[in-house]
């Protein structure tokens, strides 16, 4: 057995690893010299989900998550940022950190996981010794501010821990956080000065854009508090600070760093009531010096809040030590908790990928909600939470489609009751009287389309879920469907499709309401609402108004009726008749009627040679290249984004499921690697993970609200959800390898199982599916008209 120790505080050029036999001497002499503490080393269990965890993975390339330390679905998430987010450079560094950088400017405390859209990075911390410099400079020419180059070899991440070398700095850096607070330790070369730089512009120097103002209040030589207010994505959004210092500064400077506005600086000793200071601006930045510490050692913690300062100095309460060991402990466990919900066995990568993908899965939606209950709706305004934890970064385009399925399956009742709890508090008192669209830290960004929060919530009470007032929800999910002044809704209900001579992305919006209304209507049947089950149902067939049956594509309509002209399968523009995509990839998109798909494309044959000329097509890279979202190609197939990704699974209701099979294993091969550009697009909350997470199962929800998982094939030996219920369901693949990729049976429960698809029900039942698998393809398996799924045709 070999032991690779933690790369802290270790010489920059080397790797050290030691034996089994002389583990204990080594690690102790190793731990001693670098001021690690015995109880820190960390060395759980190998096999432990935390442990196979690979938090690197999706910070190179387009993946845009970050490496930082947080909670599962925490407030806080403290991590580094590698590069300013000028709207130029947005989208490459929309989640602060890219593994491709070779400086860090410092380490703020909110960051989204995989988005396609910059925001946040809200409070930039910054370590340093020697001069003071105002300014985080350029990466190519680092000595120009207070950045400091890096090296991946003296960079160390797991869930809920992150530690690095500032090599210009000479100083080690740890982080860790619990749900509301994060925890900086600095440990500083001998005999050097402790500073610190707190930057509110959170390194964009374009502050005049994007911050509306900002404040920073010295309340005494161990306490900061402070706020920030933005114009970003989300307009007049507010994030409150407490920073607490585990020793009081001796000397600070202030400065509002506006242009046209004098420099107002503070300095000289900070100690007393008598010397408190407050200072507001745009483009505020602080320096505290902190002396010369005998321990070398220097801890912040930073709360954050949703509605005040005072708030976030009650939500430092939530860490009352300076245990930093124990601190990283909590996390640790707490991650291992909630990735137990699911025990893998497989090869190492695979492993890896796996649970690295439920890791990320567990990132949103995200707390927003102070120690007492209080929270900032989408009205701008503070409000209480009674009975559940409100919950914001609604990712709703992305996630709806696998990622709260997933949840609903591998999460407590409670946290997905959470969930919805806060859509309803938001629509309950957002000013258009909807459920949200895109809504972060409590507010709206009316990002992408449809009202995806309405199959969530469907989903969730098809599902059994409780904890949640169904009426209200049903009543909301309507409100949400007929609000007419949202993306041509008044247009949608008037023709029976968007026009596109009245709305953009028009062709896209008819689906994806469509899809939504259907969800409605399940709920309302389900809850003996006939009315309107009736109503929606109909309206789940609005999308047969787009389908241009002489093409076999969705194509978007005039008001007079006519298709636009002329047409072009490939074409995809921002504002055009497609939300991030072409034809080719929206014309797959009636999940919850595939029958009617089949129908409109001439039957099995023609629908299966249909989705092989998607994937076989051969496509010159320029095609989609002005598309930053469509990612991942294969063909026309665009795994990089979320309209194709349930499209490999429509041969199950072809009658072809061992093309499924292999696509799937195209699909995973490319797509998908352990490493920093392992994923071929924008993570998006989870959603590209949550995708490789029930595909490496075996099984994938197509349509949420129809209560079944199409199968496709297992990528993992075994696999045992750990279901909220208490009990197991376990995915066995017998004979899995690189060569066996088609099934050649399926037992569930030792009874054949001859339908290409499994019910929830069977699966919070609890019990065993094996899965036996060959090389070549059993075209036979699941190819009956009885064996395949679920789809709503017509209403009856």
């Amino acid at each position: 057995m070999t032991i690779y120790l933690p790369e802290v505080n270790l010489n920059p050029n080397s790797t050290r690893k030691i034996s089994s036999w002389g583990l204990a001497a080594s690690l102790f002499a190793v731990l001693m010299l670098s001021g690690i503490a015995i109880s820190e080393t960390h060395a759980a269990d190998k096999n432990s989900p935390a442990a196979a965890v690979n938090v690197f993975i999706g910070t190179g390339g387009d993946g845009h998550t970050f490496p930082g330390a947080t909670r599962p679905f925490g407030m806080v998430q403290l991590s580094p940022d590698t590069q300013v987010r000028h709207f130029k450079q947005s989208y490459p560094w929309a989640a602060g950190y890219r593994y491709e950088d070779d400086s860090i400017l410092g380490f703020s405390h909110t960051h989204f996981s995989g988005t396609g859209h910059s925001d946040l990075g809200d409070v930039l911390l910054m370590p340093y010794s020697g001069e003071t410099k105002l300014e985080p400079g350029y990466p190519e020419r680092t000595y120009s501010g207070y950045r400091s180059r890096f090296s991946h070899k003296q960079e160390q991440a797991e869930p809920g821990y992150y530690a690095v070398k500032l090599l210009d700095h000479d100083i080690d850096v740890e982080l860790t956080a619990s749900e509301r607070v994060g925890l900086h330790r600095y440990r500083f070369a001998k005999n050097s000065e402790a500073k610190l730089i707190v930057d509110l512009r959170s390194s964009i120097y374009d502050y005049k854009t994007k911050n509306l103002w900002s404040n920073l209040r010295v309340r005494s030589n161990t306490l900061v508090t402070g706020m920030r207010e933005t114009r970003g994505w989300a307009a007049g959004r507010q994030v409150y600070f407490a920073m607490q210092f585990s020793r009081p500064f001796a000397s600070r400077e202030i400065h509002n760093r506006e242009d046209a506005v004098e420099y107002r600086g503070f300095a000289g000793p900070g100690a007393g009531a008598k010397d408190k200071v407050k200072i507001e601006g745009k483009a505020i930045v602080a320096a505290f010096d902190f002396g010369t510490p005998d321990d070398q050692t220097l801890m912040v913690k930073v709360a954050i809040s949703a509605v005040s300062e005072e708030g976030a100095i009650a939500n430092l309460s939530e860490m009352k030590d300076w245990d930093f060991a124990a601190e990283r402990s909590k996390s640790s466990q707490a991650w291992n908790e909630a990735l137990s919900a699911v025990s893998i066995e497989a090869k190492p990568e695979m492993r890896t990928m796996a649970y690295t993908a439920l890791y990320h899965s567990m990132m949103g939606p995200s707390l927003f909600m102070d120690i007492d209950g209080r929270y900032r709706g989408p009205d701008n305004q503070v409000h209480q939470a009674d009975g559940f934890r409100f919950h914001s970064t609604f990712s709703l385009w992305d996630t709806y489609r696998a990622l709260h399925p997933l949840l609903t399956l591998i999460q407590p009742e409670a946290r997905n009751a959470d969930f919805i709890k806060s859509l309803m508090a938001s629509q309950q008192f957002s000013p258009d009287g909807i459920l949200p669209v895109w809504q972060f830290h409590g507010l709206e960004t009316w990002c992408m389309i449809g009202y995806h929060a309405v199959p969530v919530i469907a989903d969730a009470y098809m599902k059994g879920i409780k904890g949640f007032d169904a009426e209200a929800a049903l009543n909301a999910m309507v409100k949400s469907a007929e609000y007419g002044p949202y993306g041509g809704l008044q247009h949608y209900m008037k023709f029976g499709y968007v026009p596109t001579d009245l709305e953009p992305e028009a062709a896209s919006k008819t689906v994806e309401y469509a899809f939504d209304d259907w969800t409605i209507a399940r709920m309302a049947e389900k809850m003996g609402k006939a009315d309107i089950a009736k109503k929606f149902y109909t309206r789940a067939q609005y999308y047969r108004n787009v389908f241009d049956t002489q093409t076999g594509f969705i194509r978007a309509r005039k008001s007079n009726g006519e298709f636009r002209v002329p047409f072009d399968p490939t074409v995809s523009n921002f504002g055009s008749d497609y939300t991030e995509g072409s034809a080719w990839q929206y014309s797959w998109y009636m999940p919850h009627d595939n029958a009617g798909l089949i129908s409109m494309l001439g039957g099995d044959a023609a629908a299966t040679s249909k989705i092989d000329q998607v994937f076989d097509a051969k496509v010159d890279e320029k095609v989609y290249a002005h598309m930053e979202d469509i990612s991942g190609l294969i063909g026309h197939y665009a795994h990089g984004n979320e309209p194709s990704h349930h499209v490999a699974y429509l041969y199950n209701y072809f009658g072809a499921p061992w093309k499924t099979q292999q696509r799937l294993q195209q699909i995973v091969d490319s797509q998908y690697q352990a490493k920093p550009d392992g994923l071929s697009g924008n993570d998006d909350l989870g959603q590209m993970s949550a995708w490789l997470a029930f595909t490496s199962f075996g099984f994938y929800p197509v349509a949420p609200g129809s209560n079944e998982y199409i199968i496709g094939r297992p990528f993992l030996d075994k696999t045992v959800l750990n279901l909220p219920n208490g009990k197991k369901f376990t995915i066995r693949a017998d004979h899995l390898s690189k060569a066996n990729q088609y099934v050649a049976s399926v037992m569930l429960n030792g009874k054949t199982l001859e339908k290409n698809y499994l019910t929830h029900e069977q699966i919070t039942a609890g019990g065993e599916l094996i899965f036996t698998m060959q090389a070549q393809p059993n075209k036979k398996w699941g190819s009956s008209k009885e064996a395949r799924p679920y789809t709503q045709t017509q209403y009856q």
